[in-house]
């Protein structure tokens, strides 16, 4: 088999500038990176990357590899890849399967590459290297499962499972995936919820996702948000970052939610809050944030005005339904790189970003540095973690440990030149005592 498959390793001085420019917003990482480096936690280990393969994540690659692992890395999505990182990562030593635009038998291949050098532990943004595993193991025939198989025909899942470790996971799609398995009573090795982790959640997913779906949609149409009509469907830690960032931009937004709870919050926040039927009658701009799937759908579209702009802020290509839109259309038109125009019967024009894919990262260079510098730091340590506990664990999922959760949020602290108070000693006897007030 190759060390690795991407698009042109020439692109690598380009590629090697942004993973610099990356690393300077990332000082926690950088730090993790200095220690392993020393220690050497992942020494003699394979560790399978099935994450964005952006300037980001090649921080979190070379780290992990300074801590002494071999490193093997695929795509999360077909479109994401940045071409020159992967190619400087590779020059870094690291084995890549991914370029931007890979068609889904590459892609699907490339998952089965990283799988067949038998990982110790597995790193996932969706878990599709997590289902791919278990669907082998439970006989899952798909399209999918039978183009990987063509990769890893020589692998037993029975070698597989044995060289396991653990997994980590990334973000809200993929923990939905690997806690439905766990459920059911089918998860075959401990996964790290790393999405469920102050450090990342409270960051990552608002801030982070907010800010790069609204720079990924402006950056394929170009339009000024202040005075657009937004509608956000899904109000939970994506869809509020979106939804806040959009008013702070002057947009007036409007919020879609099944949950009450979070449509109450919505409305005591501010945002108006309507049904899919009402909003699609007059929005313009429509992002989608609920990992669910059919949320725009036929319906929806019968409704909307002429120049719609549909963006996807998911993992997956599900939740707005194309299949209702090529039925609904006489043709279909690439407006721009990143623009799918479907012209309906009737005339109007509803324009799709990015092919209904992760728009931040399709059409956008994804979170900002500095916010990936809290998850692919808790990533690091949580995987030194499977290292080092993972006989003492369970095939569950498991959350971050509260320690390692405080220690990335004190470390970025620090490096941004910030501190907190500490409680006194008789303020720390005080808060554990029930006799609080006398």
């Amino acid at each position: 088999m190759k060390d690795y498959l991407i698009k042109d390793i020439s692109l690598s001085s380009i590629g090697k500038k942004k993973i610099e420019w990356a690393e300077a917003q990332m000082p926690v990482l950088l730090m993790i990176r200095e220690r392993f480096s020393k220690e050497k936690p992942f020494k003699n280990l394979r560790i399978s990357l099935c994450l964005h393969v952006t300037k980001e994540t090649a921080v979190l690659a070379r780290t992990l590899r300074e801590g002494g692992a071999t490193v093997y890395m695929c795509a999360a999505n077909p479109l994401s890849t940045q071409d020159d990182v992967a190619a400087a990562l590779v020059e870094d030593g690291v084995h890549v399967y991914a370029w931007r635009g890979m068609d889904l038998r590459s892609y699907y291949q490339a998952i089965g590459y990283v799988i067949s050098f038998l990982p110790n532990i597995t790193i996932d943004d969706g878990a599709d290297v997590i289902s791919t595993i278990h669907k082998f193991y439970y006989k899952i025939d798909s399209e999918d499962t039978r183009i990987i198989r063509e990769a890893v025909k020589e692998i037993s899942i029975e070698d597989l499972l044995k060289n396991i470790l653990g997994g980590c996971e990334e973000t809200t799609t993929g923990v939905i995936r690997i806690k439905s398995l766990e459920k059911e009573g089918k998860l075959l090795y401990p996964i790290i919820a790393v999405n469920e982790a102050l450090s990342k959640s409270l960051f990552d997913n608002p801030v982070g996702t907010g800010q790069s779906t609204l720079d990924g949609i402006m950056r394929a149409t170009n339009i000024l948000l202040a005075g657009r009509d937004v509608v956000v469907v899904g109000f939970g830690r994506v869809g509020s970052g979106i939804a806040y960032r959009a008013r702070g931009m002057g947009a007036r937004v409007t919020i879609v939610e099944v949950d009450p709870i979070k449509a109450l919050r919505a409305a005591m926040d501010g945002f108006n809050v309507e049904s899919m039927k009402k909003a699609a009658g007059h929005g313009e701009v429509f992002i989608t944030a609920t990992g669910n799937i059919n949320v725009i759908r036929r319906e929806h579209f019968e409704l909307m005005r002429d120049g719609v702009i549909l963006a996807n802020a998911g993992h997956f290509d599900v939740e707005i339904s194309k299949k209702d839109l090529e039925e609904l259309s006489i043709r279909r038109e690439k407006t721009s790189e990143h623009i799918t125009t479907y012209i309906l019967k009737d005339g109007r024009r509803l324009h799709l970003l990015a092919d209904g894919r992760v728009v931040n990262l399709a059409c956008g260079e994804g979170h900002p540095s500095a916010v990936m510098d809290l998850s692919f730091s808790l990533q690091a340590l949580s995987a030194e973690y499977i290292v080092k506990n993972y006989d003492k664990m369970t095939k569950t999922v498991i959350p971050v440990p509260e320690e390692l959760d405080k220690i990335v949020a004190i470390m970025k602290l620090r490096s941004m030149g910030l501190e907190i108070e500490e409680m006194t000693e008789e303020q720390k006897r005080y808060s554990e005592s029930w006799l609080m007030g006398t």
